[in-house]
């Protein structure tokens, strides 16, 4: 199991991300907006980057949703692959099945 101080600054990052979402995207197609003048694109780089750095998508981590592991995640079932094995073997997924031959 991770530690728990680990597990809620992403959670608090995750909360972050979706506040500043919509405002991070307006200001960011300012910023690339070519047919804009400099200075309104200035002003917009100025604006994003008062913004919060946690409310950047790209902090956020994957973690596994059962143990809260950082390190190899599998994203469709949002888990580690150590938790995806031990509830696949106990058919706890549906549809995974732990494979022998």
């Amino acid at each position: 199991m991770a530690k728990k101080s680990a597990m809620n600054k992403n959670a608090r990052r995750e909360k972050l991300v979706e506040k500043y979402a919509a405002k991070r995207a307006e200001l960011k197609a300012i910023v690339y907006d070519k047919s804009l003048g400099e200075d309104e694109r200035w002003l917009a780089a100025l604006q994003l980057a008062k913004l919060p750095r946690n409310g950047a998508a790209t902090r956020l981590r994957n973690r596994c949703e059962v143990t809260g592991r950082p390190r190899g995640y599998y994203r469709k079932f949002k888990m580690s692959r150590i938790a995806l094995r031990e509830l696949g073997s106990a058919a706890k997924i549906p549809g995974v099945v732990k494979s022998s031959w």
